[in-house]
């Protein structure tokens, strides 16, 4: 069954009202109305005038609520906005039932084209990970700096662990697991899903625990839930049989963009072994390893990507003054920066160079 099948839950319409979604101090939400979809937009007030913009994505089954103990680390360094992905968090589902990477992208991009933030500091983890890795390949004119923690990217070997995510992408098995989970409650689940993201389970307060608890309830109460992840995870196994310039890891290899990897040594999800293949495909990159970190690195050390972040601006803007520099004096021929690199890529076949629609 393929993700772009017409989608299987009533139009946004009639979908039944649910629980609101949980804001943490300083974040305000907003509904962004977009041609085929409408998104939900996490942000927090900027701290100060002209601060560059940023956008968060987020992974399988999250929301932008992950990136909510990131963002005030990051006041006054950047303007942040984080959003829900279609189907996910507070955003219903696209109208083309899209759930494949593409289709994610696109989202970012007629986000970004239809608000002019761009370029942006583009984070993403996960399956946001794939997502803005795809974006920075076919929209180099909307991304700034480009980073990635424990991102989506193809693997050969796949963890065991990470086995039964990928299993959601084969048709009938999430209503099996829905049979065989039917009595577990919200606690359980969140359980599970924090022994599979985090290094340390351990990290997560009690606090933090009762809002995921909470998230859950409210999520299971969606009937598009389960969908948005089948068709999630589908477009993320789909994306890992692509080759040729589609291909992620080819277009990794074509992303302009000064790049951070984050990548956690307890992820279960994502090999840590990929640290290193993705610091030689990514052309300008650096790469922070938290040994103790699991999947989700910005939730679990928010303030050691927060480092790292403010450390891959600080370098990009001394290495733009002095390229500016050179420029100014004649040593730089700036007609061509980009050389031969191609940057004439599409999001499913929309221009990357258009400045309307994604």
């Amino acid at each position: 069954m393929s993700s772009t099948e017409p989608p299987s839950v009533p139009p946004v319409n009639v979908l039944p009202k649910v629980a609101a979604v949980g804001v943490a101090d300083g974040e305000r939400l907003r509904s962004v109305r977009l041609p085929g979809m409408t998104l939900t937009v996490r942000s927090r007030p900027p701290a100060g005038q002209g601060l560059p913009p940023a956008l968060y994505v987020h992974g399988l089954g999250g929301s932008s609520q992950n990136w909510s103990a990131l963002m005030p680390l990051l006041d006054g360094v950047v303007d942040s906005e984080a959003l829900d992905l279609p189907g996910f968090g507070d955003s219903p589902p696209p109208d083309d039932g899209d759930y494949s990477i593409t289709g994610h992208a696109r989202a970012v991009v007629r986000h970004l084209d239809a608000a002019g933030r761009g370029p942006v500091h583009l984070l993403g983890n996960s399956l946001g990970g794939a997502v803005a890795t795809r974006v920075a390949a076919v929209r180099p004119d909307l991304v700034r700096t480009l980073t990635l923690v424990s991102p989506a990217l193809p693997e050969i070997r796949v963890q065991r662990s990470a086995l039964p995510t990928g299993l959601l992408a084969l048709p009938g098995v999430v209503q099996l697991f829905n049979r065989l989970t039917r009595e577990w409650t919200a606690e359980q689940r969140v359980h599970g899903v924090r022994a599979l993201c985090y290094g340390d389970p351990g990290r997560v307060t009690p606090e933090g625990f009762r809002a995921a608890v909470e998230e859950m309830e409210r999520r299971l109460r969606q009937p598009y839930f389960w969908d948005a992840m089948a068709r999630s995870a589908r477009g993320i196994v789909n994306a890992y049989t692509v080759g040729g310039q589609q291909g992620l890891w080819r277009q990794a290899e074509r992303v302009l963009a000064p790049t951070l990897l984050v990548y956690g040594g307890r992820d279960q999800l994502v090999g840590y072994r990929m640290a290193q293949r993705a610091a030689r495909a990514f052309r300008a990159s650096r790469l922070l390893t938290l040994p103790d970190a699991g999947h989700v690195a910005m939730m679990e050390y928010p303030e050691a990507v927060a480092t790292a972040f403010r450390e891959l601006l600080a370098d990009t803007a001394t290495a733009a003054t002095t390229v500016d520099a050179a420029a100014g004096s004649g040593a730089v021929d700036s007609g061509n920066p980009a050389g031969d690199e191609r940057t004439d890529g599409a999001v499913d076949g929309e221009p990357a160079n258009q400045t309307t629609g994604g």
